[in-house]
């Protein structure tokens, strides 16, 4: 029996995985140097944009001692380390050798359940084959092993994760959702609407072990001081999931996660009943938009504030509610029960 399993066995098993979803997860303590929380830590998953790891560390590992980064590649590894985007790893997917970079990153980190897409789709970089547990080698890597230009470029980067990717999706669901102030990201999506091309193809049929057309929803990075603790959670979900759906789904199993050092953002959880819901910087119309959230999020509220009225039958209410997350309001006509004032929630000073 592997370590992972008899850890699994040992833990309290409290994750609690919502309904219909397959996930596979690993969370490790650095500090203690033990796995916290188990489940399915060798089940294959298609990466998406996890893969991205792989390839930054691939273009960085024969950088020489001063690990110099022309201008152009810092500026595309930048892009597809923050905001996770997919033009950059098609350059370096195609400059690097494809396939051939999961290959030599195998053996370099000794992952032991990685593999490059199938060969029916060679381009397809999304489709590499992840597991929880070598997300955990490959940050256990980055933080403790590899050179200090390296770690700092790399989890600097994602120490800096923007809240959307440059394809539009919010990319904070998981551990970007619940941790606060310190954590790091490279979040994966793949099978929604407008997501890349190069994590689905719903065209054609499995042609691989490793499901290639379920929604596909992943939350990994590190949180706590220090990146103490590291978090790998892979997630499919039926045929049909929207990305509000998802997105709520993995930041719920998120949070029944034992990640030590890690500090929950305080507040209440309520979720939106439209889709479009806008962000504003002040309780009000005029306020500027900071982003928008799709139907049936959850998002982290910690207190109400009055503001204009906004009607809109059957609901109406003067109440906005202040998203940490967002430095931001919205209004309580499209979040929350329907009430004009959310209960339980404490009014803004």
């Amino acid at each position: 029996m592997s370590r992972l399993l008899v850890e699994l066995l040992q833990s309290d098993e409290t994750v609690v995985v919502p309904l219909g979803v397959t996930a596979g997860l690993a969370v490790f303590d650095r500090e203690t140097g033990q796995f916290t929380d188990v489940l399915n830590p060798d089940l294959q998953f298609r990466s998406a944009s996890v893969v991205k790891l792989l390839l930054v560390l691939d273009f960085l590992w024969d950088r020489g001692p001063a690990y110099d980064i022309p201008a152009a590649d810092r500026s595309r590894l930048e892009l597809m380390l923050r905001s996770s985007d997919d033009d950059a790893a098609s350059y370096y997917w195609d400059h690097l050798g494809g396939a051939t970079i999961i290959d030599r990153m195998v053996t370099r980190l000794g992952l032991t359940h990685t593999a490059g897409p199938p060969a029916t789709h060679p381009g397809f970089w999304g489709y590499a084959a992840f597991t929880a547990a070598d997300t955990v080698r490959i940050y256990r890597y980055l933080l403790d092993q590899a050179p200090e230009p390296v770690r700092d470029f790399v989890m600097g980067n994602l120490h800096q994760a923007t809240r959307y990717g440059t394809d539009g999706f919010d990319q904070y669901f998981g551990i970007a959702s619940v941790f606060d102030p310190a954590f790091s990201i490279k979040q994966g999506w793949s099978g929604f609407p407008t997501s890349s091309g190069f994590g689905h193809d719903k065209s054609k049929p499995k042609q691989s072990a490793v499901d290639l057309t379920s929604e596909a929803l992943h939350t990994t990075g590190t949180a706590g001081p220090s990146d103490r603790t590291i978090v790998a959670v892979y997630t499919l979900h039926p045929n049909g999931t929207g990305y509000g759906k998802a997105y709520t789904d993995v930041t719920r199993l998120t949070r029944t996660l034992n990640v030590p050092g890690a500090v929950k953002t305080p507040g209440n959880w309520v979720t939106t009943t439209e889709s479009g819901v806008r962000v504003r910087s002040a309780p009000n119309t005029s306020g500027g938009v900071l982003g928008t959230l799709p139907s049936g999020v959850d998002v982290l509220v910690s207190c109400q504030k009055k503001g204009q009225l906004i009607d809109a039958p059957p609901r109406s209410s003067e109440w906005w509610a202040y998203l940490p997350k967002y430095n931001g309001y919205v209004t309580n006509v499209y979040v929350g029960s329907g009430g004009p004032k959310l209960p339980g929630v404490p009014d803004c000073p």
